[in-house]
Order: structure tokens, then sequence, then C-alpha cells
């Protein structure tokens, strides 16, 4: 008697988690500063350092 394989679908890709501080942008906004008394003036993008700019949550 023979028995019947049945094909093993493969797992379906996971999408990767987006990172929580920069959103999945891999920017964050940055405050500049300026002044002997450092008086912030406004804000530019900067690299997320928990990604590294890549996007996605490095812990999952």
């Amino acid at each position: 008697m023979a028995t019947k394989r049945t094909a093993t679908k493969p797992p379906a890709p996971v999408e990767p988690v987006p990172c929580q501080p920069c959103g999945g942008s891999g920017n964050v906004a940055i405050t500049v500063r300026v002044g002997r008394k450092r008086r912030p003036v406004g804000q530019q993008d900067g690299l997320c350092l928990n990604c590294l700019g890549s996007g996605t949550d490095p812990d999952a």
C-alpha cells in the first residue's frame, strides 16, 4: 500500500515591524539649537538611532 504525500505550503512571508520612534520612515525630528544660551530655533530631520535608518524594528 502506497502512502499519499501532501505538498506542504511554504510559510507566509513575515512583514517587517515598523520602528516605533520613527514610525518606519527612518527619520526623526532633531531640535536645532543656536547661541550661547542654546535656544531652540527649529527642527531638522535626523537619522533614527534605534533602527539606523532602515525603518524596521531591530528587536522584532
